[in-house]
């Protein structure tokens, strides 16, 4: 047969050119995408029913914007748990508390590692690594974890007060200062990139980011917020349309590979910097440090680096997100500042602005003002996704080992099954129900190790401000979770700049506190 049509095609070729290329031209990308759409019904997961979804790139275009809550949206159609595709991949999408607890909770093994992404994974990781949050299942993991977990325990946290004493009051300090005790708006957003950064930095690598006029303070949290782009669940066509990888003036490929390269420098720098300090034994204890003297860790240079991305990574993910979303919030409600400070006052007085560093968060309203944040301003709305390693049975239909499923966490917090008023910002539902599900640092596994940590953080900054200041609008902006995002693409959802004023309760306390720590920390040669 062969013999007999290529004759007829070179003829064809030879007598009718124009014609030929046109056939081909037409030709060739039609028979591309019939084959395709075989190949992405083929790969559906049988069983569970989803939107309509286009050719080749499948729902993509419908979640473009505000994923999560798209998502949210669907489940009142399709129900908790239904399929979407996002080009050739099928995704299975949790939508609330329950369906989460069955699958995530009870099935934690089975969802013990992640999807590999061509741009993340392949292109943007292929020199440093991933995260531990983000890397596939494997012994590497497990020892990585292992590392990790021993560095952010209760016992590890109870280290590192310290370093949270010191930056959270620079963070204070940086609120009087900039607003000119309270004369001026300030913009907090670089304020809290900071303390983010600088924490960061403190405990992984014994070295802090004390101004923001360092030149490396602008080139991470830049860097660190573009690839925090390219870890985004839609931002990427050729993660699931594979044909776009051979395109070879991609800008998606060539902005990862400038990102990575550059990251790569500081990582570099922070690494060799703490290298030479433990040589000359002159190092500051820091997770980092910790990990490597610890013989039974056994990790390579590869496994520390990913721990070190992880702090980073998490740190100003996390941090940055909240602080930024809740002093907007803040400025706003009035009425929670007074309950907050209410609260407060039951245990300091306007005389300690700056509070007990080591307070391990006894003042109940503001861990449930941190609670609510994180429920209501989401961090990661939809948790990184899983890759599952086994079959999953969910009420009788098969989810085959190699699929792809997310954590809708945003609908998982508002789901109104457990909350009868989830749209409203509420602390005093974590007095109430302290045991309710909080899933916005994941479930099962692979939940977030830094959870205490991040907790820890965000009450000692919370504390601190609030007695310190009384916070006022000087901008307005918006503060709902989905209509106030600055991106709606982003995987981390910020909201747009604002100003406030800082303004303190009690100015001369204030001064004095802020005189005396510095004064404390030159003389333990700390400043």
């Amino acid at each position: 047969m062969i013999s007999t049509i290529l004759p007829v095609l070179s003829a064809e070729l030879r007598d009718q050119p124009l014609r030929s290329l046109l056939i081909i031209l037409l030709g060739v990308p039609l028979t591309y995408l019939i084959v395709n759409e075989f190949v992405r019904r083929a790969a559906r997961i049988k069983g569970f029913s989803g939107p309509t979804n286009w050719p080749l790139v499948g729902n993509i275009l419908d979640i473009k914007f505000n994923a999560a809550e798209k998502y949210r949206q669907w489940s009142k159609i399709y129900g908790d748990v239904y399929q979407i595709q996002l080009g050739n991949v099928p995704v299975i999408v949790v939508n609330s508390a329950e369906a989460a607890k069955k699958i995530f909770g009870q099935h934690s093994q089975a969802l013990s590692s992640r999807p590999v992404f061509w741009t993340f994974h392949k292109v943007l990781s292929n020199t440093a690594g991933t995260t531990i949050g983000t890397s596939p299942f494997n012994d590497s993991l497990k020892r990585r974890r292992k590392g990790a977990a021993s560095a952010l325990n209760k016992p590890s946290i109870a280290t590192y007060i310290d370093h949270l004493d010191v930056e959270t009051k620079d963070f204070v300090k940086e609120g009087f200062e900039n607003g000119q005790g309270g004369k001026v708006g300030v913009d907090p957003m670089p304020m809290i990139q900071r303390l983010s950064l600088s924490l960061s930095l403190t405990l992984n690598w014994g070295t802090r980011m004390g101004s923001r006029d360092d030149p490396m303070f602008e080139e991470i949290t830049e860097v660190e917020e573009m690839i925090s782009k390219f870890r985004s669940t839609t931002g990427n066509l050729q993660d699931y349309i594979p044909i776009l990888r051979l395109n070879p003036f991609s800008f998606g490929s060539k902005k990862a590979r400038e990102m990575r390269d550059r990251r790569d420098v500081y990582l570099t720098r922070l690494n060799s910097d703490l290298d030479d300090r433990m040589e000359k034994g002159i190092h500051k204890p820091c997770i980092q440090a910790n990990v490597i003297l610890d013989k039974e860790a056994s990790l390579n240079k590869e496994e520390l680096t990913s721990i070190s991305l992880t702090m980073l990574s998490g740190g100003l993910d996390t941090i940055t997100t909240l602080v930024q979303w809740s002093v907007a919030l803040l400025a706003q409600r009035p009425d929670i500042q007074k309950k907050a400070i209410e609260a407060i006052r039951e245990y300091y007085t306007d005389e300690e602005p700056l509070c007990d560093a080591y307070d391990d968060q006894k003042c109940e309203y503001i861990a449930a003002l941190v609670r609510e944040c994180l429920r209501y301003y989401c961090v990661l709305r939809l948790a990184l996704p899983r890759a599952t390693v086994k079959d999953i049975i969910y009420e009788g239909k098969l989810i085959p080992a190699g699929s792809t499923i997310y954590l809708n966490a945003w609908a998982c917090n508002m789901d109104p099954k457990v909350w009868h008023d989830p749209e409203v910002f509420r602390p005093e539902r974590w007095i109430a129900q302290p045991d309710a599900p909080l899933f916005t640092y994941g479930l099962g596994y692979r939940m977030c190790a830094g959870s205490l940590l991040a907790n820890r953080e965000l009450y000692l900054t919370y504390l601190r401000m609030l007695n310190s200041f009384e916070i006022l609008p000087d901008s307005q902006v918006e503060t709902h979770p989905v209509l106030g995002s600055a991106d709606p693409t982003s995987l981390v959802t910020m909201c747009k700049h604002y100003k406030v004023i800082f303004k303190p309760r009690n100015e001369s306390a204030l001064v004095k506190a802020l005189r005396e720590v510095d004064e404390k920390a030159e003389l333990a040669g700390v400043a």
